[in-house]
């Protein structure tokens, strides 16, 4: 894996292991959450960079980078938007495929059952997006390999994410006397407390 030094909230730093072959992030423990809006963009660019360079499917058996224990399969929700990844039984981290950060960051959405209809009706079989794997439309709505339902990258809801990180990203002017007013407004409330 290739380690990329990134800013989290707060100026702190995150660096962030990533393997364009296997098409996944290792973060450490709490990481993912705490990217900052314009390392949230980089990593969106080093997906769009590695897609070509896929090799194949994760392994069945993941294991831990720190402690070699095998990782644990996990179920989570952003906004209305299930995602997955593979995390460390004591805590150390989790393995997060691109597609399922996508789907994280809210930047990728599952197909909607009015879309997945209109698919069945002009294509037969798609290939995953997770893993790779060919999903038979006609048996359901998710790999049969890994499970992923199917997704779609809607380009509006896209650009609209897009921005809204770009925006984020842009440095904010911070008040100078911000710290004393806080200050000020904290000893007034417990001097008000005392009565």
């Amino acid at each position: 894996m290739t380690v990329h030094a990134l800013d989290g909230h707060l100026s702190s730093a995150i660096d962030v292991d990533g393997c364009g072959a296997c098409q996944a992030f290792w973060f450490d423990s709490t990481e993912s959450p705490r990217l900052s809006p314009a390392s949230t963009l980089k990593l969106f660019a080093l997906i769009a960079d590695a897609l070509p360079n896929r090799r194949g499917p994760l392994g069945r058996v993941l294991k831990c980078p720190r402690c070699n224990s095998r990782l644990l399969e996990t179920q989570d929700m952003q906004r209305a938007t299930r995602f997955s990844y593979h995390r460390c039984p004591h805590g150390h981290g989790r393995l997060t495929t691109f597609l399922n950060f996508l789907r994280e960051k809210d930047f990728v959405r599952p197909l909607s059952a009015l879309q997945l209809d209109e698919l069945r009706r002009n294509v037969q079989v798609v290939n995953c997006s997770n893993c790779g794997a060919t999903v038979d439309l006609a048996r359901g709505s998710s790999c049969g390999h890994c499970g992923s339902p199917l997704s779609i990258l809607d380009m509006q809801h896209a650009e609209k994410v897009l921005e809204e990180l770009r925006q984020a990203a842009v440095p904010k002017a911070v008040d100078p006397t911000l710290p004393l007013e806080l200050a000020r407004l904290l000893r007034q409330r417990w001097t008000e407390s005392d009565y």
